[in-house]
């Protein structure tokens, strides 16, 4: 690929401060390409993680403001607005708050919501009603043709409750020739167990909650779980989504599977097989409980650089806006500024586009540049999953994504992470423009979280277009992950260098320019859904 990337003279503007995927001296740049300007970068970290913005909470005054001034940056560079000439892209939520006082009956056994299980809807129902439905246990509950593996197979769910392990067969068993062995595939990610279930037409999943394949304590699933979650909305008031959504805890489990007079140990063995046949538990499952449902609509923030050879192909790069707003407490309110995650991506996407546009202006790019704020990250990908859908761009006219969550925002580094492996040739353009400024890549160091599906490109890499994951939550600040992330101590630091954040934003800079350029469509390189979506939608 590397004899293809560099095809437009543009790119000769871009070599001495953003790299390329060759040697820099064979390259001239101009005096006035634009550099990163820290100072910029610095006042929109600062303004959108400061209390003003109340944590940019969507369906909040925060999200006013946050919107607003988003879209006040890109007017006055000169974008125009992505949605039907708008800035503003809206996304339709529901807020469901199921009620906690609910109770989970297995045949004598009785279990309390928040300690021994949790459960929730997206089904926008007052109650959810769930009565003597039969449970069985279908292993990890994965069906995967790739992989020869398909954990429901001659087996009937329809109606039923079904139980399942978390994770994939490759971390349980640490054998790199299962699955892809300790980095986690989508098939292991709570969210494929409950969207395979409800295509298989279960009533209800619960996921059997080990720390070490979840990768959080149990504590951090009923928090996730309890209180109001957001979800898109269809027109059927999600009557396709499942009725329960669930999490066990292990001890709850052990003590079902003792009632059906079944060693839950021995059968989480036995799924590691790829001939496990589903069991039933001759058990029933008993579960009712109220909601509270409400509709409101938040929005994702979308401008653009129109190419000029290929307009209506396009190079997408994002971040999501949102963090956790304000909570209440006994104590009185706490914002959750969210400085690192992810107003530093959010500020990010805003210098790109301030430098890109002002190269276009000099040496316009053939395609064009979409830039994409995502809102309710936070809460479920909300807002990618509506921007997935089309309404701005079709996915099969998205050339790739690249995505920040989290920036280095410390001193700059010798490499720069990668998430996932082997995944599509986007990986080459990462490794050649790391080369240009002297880094190496360094594969994601917990590829066992399976970060690679938990962003919002993820939302558009499973409708077929190859994405990058640009983070860096605690990789150079060890304090990070233990006492700031996702707590109301991720505040914005005047000490902070931002050496890291000016790396990556030439790197992605380089990416992109690329990209727009080149006229490439990058593919994926291991089979998939993304690799077989794409390979439908034919783009080129």
């Amino acid at each position: 690929m590397a004899s293809t990337l560099f095809k437009s003279a543009s790119l000769s503007l871009l070599v001495a401060l953003f790299g390329c995927s060759e040697p820099a001296s064979e390259h001239s740049s101009l005096e006035n390409t634009p550099g990163v300007s820290l100072n910029n970068v610095k006042q929109h970290i600062k303004t959108l993680a400061s209390d003003d913005f109340q944590g940019r909470g969507p369906l909040t005054h925060g999200e006013v403001k946050t919107v607003g001034y988003l879209s006040e940056q890109y007017e006055a560079m000169g974008l125009t607005g992505a949605y039907n000439g708008k800035f503003l892209q809206p996304v339709k939520m529901a807020m469901v708050t199921a009620n906690q006082n609910m109770q989970l009956q297995v045949g004598d056994l009785k279990f309390k919501a928040g300690n021994d299980f949790t459960a929730r809807t997206e089904q926008l129902q007052p109650v959810i009603d769930v009565r003597n439905s039969d449970i069985v246990f279908v292993g990890y509950g994965i069906n995967a043709p790739e992989y020869n593996w398909n954990d429901y197979e001659n087996i009937n769910v329809e109606g039923k409750t079904v139980i399942v392990l978390v994770n994939d067969p490759g971390f349980a068993t640490q054998n790199d020739a299962l699955f892809t062995g300790n980095a986690m595939t989508y098939y292991g990610r709570w969210t494929y167990k409950y969207e395979e279930a409800a295509r298989q037409g279960a009533k209800a999943v619960f996921i059997v909650h080990e720390t070490a394949p979840a990768a959080y304590p149990w504590g951090v699933v009923e928090s996730s779980n309890t209180g109001t979650k957001y979800t898109l909305m269809d027109n059927n008031l999600n009557a396709s989504k499942l009725p329960v959504m669930g999490w066990l805890t292990l001890n709850t489990t052990e003590q079902i599977f003792n009632a059906a007079q079944l060693n839950y140990q021995n059968l989480k063995q036995k799924a590691l097989s790829d001939d496990f046949k589903a069991t039933a538990l001759n058990l029933t499952a008993n579960l009712s409980f109220k909601n509270e449902v409400s509709h409101a609509k938040s929005h994702n923030v979308v401008a653009q650089i129109t190419g000029s050879d290929a307009p209506n192909e396009y190079v997408v790069i994002g971040a999501h806006w949102d963090h956790f707003g304000t909570k209440q407490t006994d104590s009185g309110p706490k914002i959750y500024n969210g400085a690192v995650d992810n107003a530093s991506g959010t500020a990010a996407t805003l210098e790109i586009a301030r430098i890109m546009n002002q190269i276009h202006q000099q040496t316009p790019f053939k395609r064009s540049i979409l830039f994409a704020n995502f809102t309710a990250e936070e809460t479920g990908l909300i807002g990618s999953q509506e921007f997935a859908t089309g309404g701005v761009v079709p996915t099969k006219q998205m050339v790739g994504l690249l995505n920040i969550d989290g920036m280095n925002v410390l001193d700059g580094t010798d490499y720069i992470l990668q998430y996932g492996k082997d995944l599509s040739t986007l990986e080459n353009y990462l490794a050649n423009a790391a080369k240009a400024q002297g880094r190496v890549v360094k594969m994601d160091p917990r590829p066992q979280n399976g970060l690679f599906f938990r962003s919002d490109h993820f939302s558009i890499a499973k409708q077929g277009v190859p994405s990058l994951l640009f983070m860096s939550l605690g990789d150079t600040d060890p304090d990070y992950i233990a006492h700031k992330y996702h707590k109301e101590a991720d505040d914005y630091s005047p000490q902070w260098s931002l050496g890291g954040v000016k790396q990556d934003i030439e790197l992605i800079v380089d990416i992109a320019t690329q990209l727009a350029n080149n006229g490439d469509w990058p593919t994926w390189t291991s089979d998939s859904d993304f690799k077989a979506k794409r390979e439908q939608d034919k783009p080129h």
